[in-house]
């Protein structure tokens, strides 16, 4: 059981063909499918790589697609990502 009280941060952020990968500060990698993410699944290798970690590790931002991803909402199962506008 982790015994934690910090909230999880990530530390670097990747992809595969089909996935978002997330490392945590912990050591965790966290992968995602990226069909739960359509603005991220439809840009460029490039446009992937460009990326933020926010909030001290608690947000990923990627402003040339206009994306922005929850750490903790990953974690839950939660997909909290900005909705578009």
């Amino acid at each position: 059981m982790n015994t934690s009280h910090e909230d999880p941060k990530a530390k670097r952020v990747w992809f595969d063909a089909e996935n978002l990968w997330v490392e945590l500060t912990d050591g965790r990698q966290v992968g995602v499918p990226l069909a739960y993410f359509p603005r991220l699944m439809n840009a460029s290798a490039k446009q992937r790589e460009k990326y933020i970690i926010s909030g001290g590790g608690t947000g990923l931002h990627w402003e040339d697609v206009d994306e922005d991803i929850s750490v903790p909402g990953l974690l839950a199962g939660v997909s909290l990502h900005k909705a578009s506008a």
